[in-house]
């Protein structure tokens, strides 16, 4: 899979536990870094504001295939697959910089919600333009 938008992460001290890894719980602060940066990128890119909508985590799951150590270095790469009505899929994974190996996979579905109404709400169509053309593909699923 490629990826377009890679963050490095910077471990800190209190990321790592008495045997010397990275805890499986701060893994979930560098997923949720990623998918900061990558949606204030796509922001800035495309033009995109809406002070109205909010973007919320429905469904989180991570596979941990290897453990990060405190002299590792770093980086979370993210990605959509697909965009739906009114929520999107992002995949993500957390890597070794030096290596390329994945220590960790993350499939998160988010959606769109009206902070006003604290409803979902359809993704617009100038979003899932913004997705496609940020991933170089189309990935609006067929309904």
């Amino acid at each position: 899979m490629e990826f377009k938008h890679t963050l490095p992460i910077q471990l800190r001290f209190n990321d790592v536990d008495k045997f010397g890894h990275v805890n499986n719980s701060v893994y979930f602060t560098f997923y949720d870094l990623g998918k900061t940066t990558y949606i204030a990128d796509i922001m800035r890119l495309f033009k995109l504001e809406d002070q109205t909508t909010a973007i919320v985590v429905v469904n989180i799951n991570a596979n941990f295939l290897a453990p990060v150590y405190a002299n590792e270095h770093v980086a979370v790469q993210t990605a959509t697959l697909e965009v739906g009505y009114k929520s999107f899929t992002l995949f993500q994974q957390l890597i070794d910089t030096d290596t390329k190996e994945v220590k960790c996979t993350c499939s998160s579905v988010m959606v769109a919600f009206d902070v006003k109404s604290q409803q979902g709400v359809p993704i617009s169509s100038e979003w899932k333009e913004a997705f496609c053309q940020y991933e170089g593909k189309d990935i609006i699923r067929k309904e």
